[in-house]
């Protein structure tokens, strides 16, 4: 017998939620196959199997939360009903197949085995419905769970995997409230857990532990936004997604470039100011788990069309709820895209442990003074907070203007690394 429990899927994670369990008792596994989906505070990360077997025990209901550790499934692997074995020998494998295991004993669904408790009573995991597993991404299995929506109800739009929108479309015909909610006829109550009670503890260790200073910067972005466009009718640019976001992380890992201070951390423990001499660059982002910072490994190492395809893929997955713990973890510095959201300005909180975020407002057309005339250009406004511990105010001040410099008059400088 072996005993999985909760890894450590990420940095400094102490627990999980159970989203869905895809296995129940009497189920056959072989090695790496999807056991469990798991929400940490991070992402939605899929648990494979240790080892080939049976499911001989869930232990854990799906909605409970636990503690890494805590014991999640024992699987019967054929070698007798001896000792349970802890699966802590070997770290998790997470992506890809695991090393070959000898073939387990095979057993029929719902056939009784030896190691089976006599007489009738309800054991966790055990599969209710009679039809086929419904087939459908973890992130919908999340809404489905949250909406109070059973999956094996919904017929899918398209096809046979059960779509966001089908899930959306269930719970807007039941009037039953969202089992993860408790609301009467004044008020609806959530619990605090997941991605925003990570986020709220880590804003507020932020905002009271670190000095912020914040400085704003009008620029008029006409010659970037007129690159883009040039760019994007260029039939060698046709498969790259180009968004005024690439430029402005492009223009922010340039002035990284220039002036490497800002990319620092303050180590509390060791006393010391760290410089890293890379730049793992996070992108801010809105999904319906709450506020994520996953970031880009080694950014400074990318063009501008390496920059595109990271940063688009790094929101997909955000968005999808699908994110890497490893991409969540080492960030070294910030963009938040509140442009995006339709916002001019705002005062963007430090990502903790980092020294300056930026904040990139909408691009808009406005009177602007060129050569003595007013004429109407595209201006957009900047907003860049720093850890005054780390960075004065004439260092934040001359990222900030390169910044701008560089988005009011590119030139080539974006297409080279």
């Amino acid at each position: 017998m072996i005993e999985f429990a909760l890894p450590d899927v990420g940095e400094g994670l102490t627990e999980a939620e159970v989203v869905a369990w895809h296995v129940v008792v009497g189920d056959v596994v072989e090695v790496n196959d999807v056991l469990v989906e798991i929400e940490t505070a991070k992402s939605v990360v899929e648990l494979p199997s240790p080892a080939a077997g049976t499911i001989a025990t869930v232990h854990v209901d799906e909605g409970t939360t636990v503690d890494v550790g805590s014991a999640l499934v024992t699987i019967d692997d054929g070698a007798g009903a001896g000792d349970v074995e802890t699966e802590d020998e070997e770290p998790l494998v997470l992506v890809g197949r695991a090393p070959a295991a000898a073939e387990p004993r095979r057993v029929r669904l719902g056939a009784s085995r030896p190691s089976d408790p006599p007489g009738p009573g309800p054991v966790i995991g055990h599969r209710t419905d009679a039809g086929p597993r419904v087939r459908t991404k973890p992130p919908v299995r999340l809404l489905a769970k949250r909406l109070g929506v059973d999956l094996h109800t919904v017929t899918p739009s398209s096809g046979d995997v059960v779509s966001r929108q089908d899930v959306e479309a269930a719970a807007a015909l039941t009037s039953e409230p969202p089992v993860s909610a408790v609301a009467d006829a004044r008020e609806t109550r959530t619990p605090i857990k997941g991605v925003r009670k990570a986020t709220a503890a880590a804003m507020t260790r932020s905002a009271f532990t670190a000095p912020h200073v914040t400085e704003w910067l009008t620029v008029d972005v006409t010659r970037t936004m007129e690159l883009v466009h040039r760019l994007r009718a260029d039939r060698a640019w046709r498969d790259v997604r180009l968004t005024p976001l690439v430029f402005v992380a492009r223009a922010f890992l340039l002035a990284v470039r220039r002036f490497p201070e800002i990319n620092a951390r303050w180590d509390d423990e060791a006393q010391e100011i760290v410089v890293p001499h890379f730049v793992n660059l996070g992108i801010a982002t809105a999904t319906p788990r709450g506020l994520l910072v996953p970031n880009i490994k080694d950014s400074h190492l990318l063009d501008l069309a390496g920059l595109a395809h990271a940063i688009d893929a790094l929101v997909q997955s955000a968005r999808a709820g699908t994110t890497p713990p490893a991409e969540m973890a080492r960030g070294t510095i910030t963009i938040t895209n509140i442009g995006a959201l339709g916002v001019d300005a705002g005062t963007p909180i430090l990502n903790p442990g980092e020294a300056a975020i930026l904040a990139f407002g909408a691009v808009r057309d406005m009177p602007w003074v060129v050569d003595g005339q007013i004429i109407i250009r595209k201006v957009t406004q900047l907003a860049m907070s720093f850890d005054h511990r780390l960075v004065d105010g004439e260092l934040g001040s001359r990222v900030l203007t390169e910044v701008g410099r560089l988005l009011s008059d590119p030139g080539e400088t974006f297409l080279h690394v």
